[in-house]
């Protein structure tokens, strides 16, 4: 991920910021006012300067998953929203793999969070949902891709702060790391939506085996046409349909 450079004459306040806090520092003993962050400050690259300004921030994951994580976060078009979702990214991702959907998910009514972490992201999760319980929201839905579809997958049979009401898993491998999706699926109640593109090797498969694994109230699959992998389903058809399976089982009404 970019972070910004601040002029050389700064150089000695830029030492005193990191490109994912959410403030802007204070002043010096002097009492004169901090130096202006440069201008990527916040945005890691992919949101707009009034995006970073009002919703990006520094979320405590805690040891596991990470105690300073990028995360943005932004209520929906309409305020005041009851149902928040939580983007969990692919391995070396980072958040900015959601910025070009995350005003569909708004309009629809739901709050969004997306978080990068490196670490145990089901922690993350966690950490999102009770920085959603300080803004209101009551229930959360769960977004992931590749990695993060299998922590999602497995974040959800996990005790949470916050009550999850769908999971939607793309390009979710059947284990990673520590997230072993093929288990908790045949654990896991909160409906799911399976999705992969038909051309992504063997993700395609691992889609279908996750699905037929499943025990989960309600269950959907679909393997789209193409080869593109993770959060790229959205922006390639799949989109209409998570939002419509989110509008069905975790409702922006709450």
């Amino acid at each position: 991920m970019k972070r910004s450079t601040l002029p050389v004459a700064l150089a000695a306040t830029a030492l005193l910021l990191t490109a994912c806090s959410s403030g802007s520092g204070s002043g010096s003993g002097s009492g004169q006012a901090a130096a202006p962050p440069g201008p990527s400050a916040n945005t890691y690259g992919c949101l707009t300067r009034d995006q970073a300004a009002e919703g990006a921030f520094t979320l405590d994951g805690g040891s596991a998953a990470g105690n300073h994580l990028d995360a943005y976060y932004r209520d929906s078009d309409a305020g005041h929203a009851k149902v928040g979702v939580i983007f969990s990214h692919q391995a070396d991702g980072s958040l900015c793999e959601w910025a070009p959907v995350l005003d569909r998910f708004t309009e629809a009514g739901y709050a969004v969070l997306a978080v990068t972490c490196s670490g145990d992201v089901t922690e993350a999760i966690k950490a999102a949902e009770r920085h959603y319980q300080g803004k209101g929201v009551t229930q959360v839905a769960l977004v992931g891709a590749s990695k993060g579809a299998a922590a999602s997958l497995v974040a959800a049979k996990l005790d949470n702060p916050l009550p999850v009401k769908a999971v939607v898993s793309l390009s979710s491998p059947r284990a990673y790391s520590m997230f072993n999706a093929l288990l908790a699926v045949t654990v896991v109640k909160t409906p799911s939506y399976f999705a992969a593109e038909q051309r992504d090797s063997p993700f395609a498969d691992n889609a279908q085996a996750l699905y037929d694994a499943s025990v989960a109230e309600d269950k959907q699959l679909k393997i789209y046409p193409g080869g593109n992998h993770g959060a790229p389903l959205l922006q390639d058809g799949a989109l209409p349909d998570v939002l419509g399976y989110l509008a069905k089982h975790a409702p922006a009404a709450g």
